[in-house]
């Protein structure tokens, strides 16, 4: 299992320290939350935060737009060094587009489905994709309870990916933790973004040590 700890949930007072934390652990990406208060009803953080994070990260950068309109920021995502740019489904009219822009530029291209959307919408661009998001809360804040139907939605993105052959990986961002992680492992979920449950722990860095084992 991949792990992506969600920054959204670290200690902005001691951003740095969480970090450090971050490229001492077994942790495989940074989960980066960038929220206009359009897309989404909340402003997280922008491109000033993002720079510095990158200077200090050593873990590749999973970056995570949940913005409007998020294909005219592809050259900046590129130049904070990420590894994967994540765009909303519901964001992008024309989403073939961006999944090409996001290649040029030289990342992952993956996209983010909303609790509403329904996996079928993929079906003319999944074989395009590095990466396909489940949100299993809704988009815009931290701590909230996972959906109980985002099971079958995994479940069905995996149908999907294994019947058009594509090569995507399955991610899940909302309410991960000790109960809901193996139940999403087993339904064939490959990264796992967790925010509170990582950053609010005693220790961290044996929490996500744990969510690689499943």
């Amino acid at each position: 299992m991949l792990i992506s700890p969600s920054l959204l949930s670290a200690n902005f007072i001691d951003l740095k320290s969480d970090i450090e934390m971050i490229n001492r652990s077994e942790a495989d990406w940074l989960h980066l939350d960038v929220m206009d208060g359009v897309f989404v009803p909340n402003i997280s953080f922008g491109f000033p935060v993002l720079q510095a994070v990158a200077k200090h990260c050593t873990k590749p950068l999973d970056v995570h737009l949940m913005i409007t309109d998020p294909g005219k920021f592809t050259s900046q995502v590129r130049d904070l060094g990420a590894y994967m740019m994540n765009v909303h489904y519901e964001a992008c009219p024309h989403l073939h587009r961006t999944i090409q822009q996001i290649h040029t530029a030289g990342m992952k291209a993956a996209v983010t489905l909303n609790p509403h959307t329904p996996v079928s919408l993929l079906e003319d661009i999944i074989q395009d994709l590095d990466m396909v998001l489940l949100m299993t809360v809704n988009p815009g804040f931290g701590g909230q309870k996972f959906i109980p139907h985002s099971i079958q939605k995994v479940q069905a993105l995996r149908q999907l990916i294994q019947r058009t052959g594509s090569k995507a990986l399955i991610e899940v961002d909302g309410g991960v933790n000790a109960q809901t992680a193996p139940s999403l492992a087993q339904a064939g979920v490959d990264v796992l973004v967790a925010g509170s449950y990582v950053f609010g722990a005693e220790n961290p860095e044996q929490v996500i040590k744990e969510l690689k084992t499943l």
